[in-house]
């Protein structure tokens, strides 16, 4: 199952969202919870946020990380040296992993990207053991991300194709409120919880926020990509005047706020 995140290389996904989920990883994992000896997945491990932080837990038995692009799996790899870690290619709709296989499975910014995100949480369900925890965070990208809803709502004024395009980014899968809970119920999880999660992407200056975009990273970066020169020379001088709203460039600070939803497969293991 593709996911509809653009890639085009890791450094520059790292500039764009990695330096951002690196924040967010311990703040998940804390969510979830976690046990000595645990066997732990990552579901959709992109450079390795989740999974390398994870590695910062001494008590842990196994973490396995999977992500359906080749570019981030080379990069995980690449940064691996944990004998604890392995890390290969996989659809999170289809794990290669037997049932019960671990005591929990995580996911980091990665649902949402996810057509069919229902039945990668089944996916995951199926994987953890009676009694393990299943647990995943996604951008509130309509209520929540106040520094990539400022390029949508400027570009919407300059380009009408762009209103499709910023309907479909704010209404992802598992971004409304209590949908992820929903389909953590519905796929049998109990103890169900959901809340949010909260942290701050601080950019250095405009360049800082806007060259991964301009770049063609993720969803925003290919519709930006896309544009022909002269509407892409009217949006970036747009996007640069509602970044610095008035003031110098300079160092600007965006509050960024993901849903996360935590459950336990019933039964005992």
């Amino acid at each position: 199952m593709p996911s509809s995140f653009n890639v085009e290389n890791a450094d520059g996904y790292e500039r764009l969202m990695g330096r951002w989920s690196k924040r967010l990883a311990p703040m998940l994992i804390d969510f979830a919870g976690l046990a000595d000896e645990d066997r732990v997945l990552d579901v959709g491990c992109g450079t390795g946020s989740l999974t390398f932080t994870l590695a910062e837990t001494p008590g842990l038995q196994e973490i396995v990380a999977i992500d359906y692009s080749p570019v981030f799996v080379e990069a995980a790899t690449r940064r691996n040296t944990d004998p604890r870690v392995s890390i290969r290619q996989a659809d999170a709709c289809a794990l290669p992993f037997e049932d019960n296989r671990f005591d929990r499975a995580m996911s980091l910014l990665v649902l949402h990207f996810v057509p069919e995100a229902g039945k990668a949480v089944s996916e995951m369900c199926r994987v953890v053991r009676p009694g393990g925890v299943v647990a995943a965070a996604v951008w509130d990208h309509y209520g929540g991300m106040s520094g990539m809803r400022m390029m949508w709502d400027t570009v919407v004024m300059l380009d009408e194709n762009a209103l499709a395009m910023r309907r479909k980014y704010c209404f992802q899968p598992m971004m409304r409120p209590g949908e992820m809970k929903q389909s953590f119920v519905g796929q049998g999880l109990v103890d169900v919880e959901e809340t949010s999660l909260l942290i701050r992407m601080e950019y250095l200056s405009f360049e800082d926020y806007w060259d991964p975009i301009a770049a063609g990273e993720g969803p925003l970066g290919k519709y930006v990509a896309g544009l022909d020169p002269a509407k892409r020379k009217a949006v970036d001088v747009a996007v640069r005047t509602a970044y610095e709203a008035g003031e110098p460039d300079g160092p600007r600070s965006f509050a960024s706020v993901a849903w996360a939803c935590r459950g336990r497969v019933p039964g005992k293991s």
